[in-house]
C-alpha cells in the first residue's frame, strides 16, 4: 500500500527557478526543493512517497491551456496533476469540461492567488458542475502567509459551499484552514468534508492535532506535505509521530486517496 501525498507543487523546467524565488520572497518562506518534477521525484523517493498529486493555479484565465498542456505532459504513474481554472475565465465551464474530458482528477483553486470568495454567487455554475461530473475540488483554505489576513476561503465559507454542494469533493487544504484552525474545530470537524494535512504537524500542537483528526470522519482525512514549501519525509514522520490507531493513519496517507483517484492511471 504505496504512500499518496495529496498537495505538491512544482513547474516547468523553464520557469522554475524564478517561480519559486519569486514564492520565497514574498511568502518569507524556504523552498526544500527546486520546484521541477524531477525534485518532486527525488524528494518522493527520499521520503517513500509512491505517487503525489501536483497542484497547479491559473493566476491569469489566459494561463489555462498552457497549464492544461503541461499538466498532459509530466502527468504519470507517479505524478496526479490537477489543473487550474481562473474563477474570471469566460469559459470556465468549457474549461471545467475539458479538464474532465481529458481524465484529470479535478482541478486547484487558491482565493488569495486568484482573488475570489470561495462562496461568490458567480461561482455557484462551477461548483454544479464539478459536482455533477464528479471532479475534486482541491482549494487553498484560510489564511495565506503571504498575503493580508482576510476570509476568502475560510473554514464559514467552505461550510456555506458543501452545505448547498453535499456532492462536491471539495478538499480543503492545511487542515481545513491555515492559522484559522479554532473556526475549523468550531465549523468542519465531523463534517463530510475532505481535510488535507499539509503544515498541520508544523503548526499545531501535537495534541490538537490528534485530536481533531480522531474527532473527523476517518474516510475523510489526506495526507499531504504542501512540497516543496515543507519537506515531505519530514511531513510523514510528523504525522507517524501522533501515533494514530494503525487503520486511520493508513486511511490518511494512503486509501482514502486511492479511493478519490480510483480509475485514475498515469
Amino acid at each position: 500500500m504505496g504512500i499518496i501525498d495529496f498537495h505538491t507543487h512544482a513547474f516547468p523546467d523553464a520557469l522554475a527557478r524564478r517561480a519559486v524565488a519569486s514564492l520565497e520572497e514574498s511568502g518569507n518562506i524556504s523552498a526544500y526543493g527546486d520546484g521541477t518534477i524531477k525534485g518532486l521525484l527525488a524528494s518522493m523517493d527520499a521520503a517513500g512517497i509512491e505517487r503525489s498529486v501536483l497542484c497547479s493555479i491559473a493566476t491569469r484565465p489566459a494561463q489555462f491551456d498552457d497549464i492544461l498542456a503541461w499538466s498532459a505532459a509530466v502527468r504519470s504513474e507517479r505524478i496526479i496533476p490537477l489543473p487550474s481554472v481562473h474563477p474570471r475565465d469566460e469559459k470556465l465551464l468549457t474549461r471545467i469540461r475539458e479538464v474532465h474530458g481529458q481524465g484529470f482528477a479535478g482541478i486547484k483553486m487558491h482565493s488569495f492567488y486568484q482573488d475570489y470568495l470561495l462562496d461568490d454567487p458567480a461561482l455557484f455554475p462551477l461548483y454544479e458542475e464539478l459536482s455533477e461530473l464528479g471532479l475534486l475540488l482541491v482549494i487553498h483554505a484560510g489564511f495565506d502567509i503571504a498575503f493580508p489576513r482576510q476570509r476568502k476561503a475560510d473554514p464559514a465559507r467552505i461550510d456555506a459551499v458543501i452545505r448547498r454542494w453535499p456532492k462536491l469533493k471539495l478538499i480543503a487544504t492545511h487542515v481545513g484552514g491555515w492559522d484559522d484552525w479554532d473556526e475549523v474545530e468550531r465549523l468542519l470537524v465531523g463534517r463530510p468534508v475532505y481535510l488535507e494535512l499539509s503544515f498541520g504537524t508544523d503548526f499545531l500542537p501535537q495534541e490538537r492535532l490528534k485530536r481533531l483528526l480522531l474527532a473527523h470522519p476517518q474516510e475523510y482525512l489526506l495526507f499531504g506535505s504542501d512540497s516543496p514549501w515543507t519537506d515531505q519525509k519530514k511531513s510523514l514522520e510528523g504525522l507517524r509521530s501522533l501515533d494514530l490507531p494503525q487503520e486511520l493513519f493508513d486511511r490518511i496517507i494512503s486509501s482514502n486517496a486511492r479511493h478519490l483517484l480510483k480509475g485514475l492511471s498515469g
